[in-house]
């Protein structure tokens, strides 16, 4: 892997890591192609229906936070949404200790109905200008502007179609890049597509939704007074941290057989609507939470991510808005 060197390439120069911290083993960027291959690797999913900004940091070009929203569907809120979000990466990266040098835009949409790949490029572009004037506004340039649709990508920023051509170039193929390689050596993940991870966390439906929110109705007539007295709070908050922890056994005790959205209906099957009820209602008390949330490091974090998966798909009905918690 090579570190800090000059390129004459569109893109320039950006040094990062897979995990992105700064005292990892780096490689460098040196094209458009591989700024867009490796978007991925650097938010942990393919996005989907998603701008993303990347602030990118001194002369070397390493890359610092980065920011993610939805694309909005009218044209008429991109202006508001650039300004936004540009003060945010911007603003943020300053407060935790230094301004950006430059931006890397992503624009990443599929295309609709029987539009082409091109045609979302073009139907893109204003955002991608808008983007620009708002970076530069706040004295950071845009260094790079890129579109990624129906697996091909455009530089916004890049006149020469020797290397940018109209009609786009392919995407790498999964698995093959420098930053592939390096994520892969590092045993990092890319978990599916943003519309994928989603779906993992929707709310079930059918009978199992009905059952789940009779559940959910007798928790929270149970549970919601003893957390809102302050003297039975505590031992609610006990119980529902023992809970947790034993559903945590459970899974490790019973791994799927497959990984991904096919492990889901494994879990479902491992909690009951009583259980799963009683620790979401607690989960809303935010000490409890918390305590909860210190769980996704180490080697809890697995089983840990499997029952908050689980948990946020139990939410169902007028419960939708508990799943924000798990």
């Amino acid at each position: 892997m090579t570190k800090n060197h000059e390129s004459p390439s569109p893109a320039g120069r950006r040094s990062t890591s897979p995990s992105g911290s700064p005292t990892a083993s780096q490689i460098t960027l040196r094209s458009p192609a591989e700024l867009a291959d490796a978007l991925p690797y650097m938010l942990g999913f393919h996005p989907t229906d998603s701008l993303v900004l990347v602030a990118v940091h001194g002369e070397g070009g390493r890359f610092g936070g980065r920011l993610r929203v939805g694309i909005p569907a009218s044209p008429s809120e991109w202006e508001d949404t650039a300004r936004q979000v540009a003060e945010t990466l911007i603003r943020g990266s300053e407060r935790r200790g230094g301004k950006p040098d430059g931006i890397v835009v992503y624009l990443c949409q599929d295309p609709l109905g029987g539009e082409s790949a091109q045609r979302v490029m073009t139907r893109l572009r204003p955002l991608a200008h808008r983007l620009r004037l708002a970076c530069g506004a706040l004295d950071v340039p845009v260094m790079e502007a890129l579109c990624l649709s129906g697996g091909r990508y455009w530089s916004y920023t890049c006149p020469d179609e020797r290397c940018c051509p109209a009609e786009g170039n392919p995407m790498a193929l999964p698995g093959t890049s420098v930053m592939a390689a390096a994520a892969t050596f590092a045993g990092i993940q890319v978990r599916g597509s943003l519309k994928e991870i989603e779906g993992r966390l929707a709310p079930l439906g059918g009978a199992e939704a009905v059952e789940q929110e009779k559940a959910l109705e007798r928790a929270a007539v149970a549970l919601v007074p003893k957390i809102l007295d302050g003297a039975s709070r505590e031992e609610v908050g006990a119980e529902t941290l023992a809970l947790a922890r034993s559903l945590m056994r459970r899974l490790t005790l019973a791994p799927p057989a497959e990984t991904g959205p096919g492990a889901d209906g494994w879990d479902d099957a491992l909690l009951g609507h009583d259980e799963a009820a009683a620790l979401i209602i607690g989960l809303q008390d935010r000490e409890i939470r918390d305590i909860a949330a210190e769980w996704m490091e180490d080697e809890e974090a697995g089983p840990a991510l499997r029952l908050w998966r689980a948990l946020a798909r139990r939410c169902v009905g007028a419960y939708g808005e508990h799943a924000a918690a798990p």
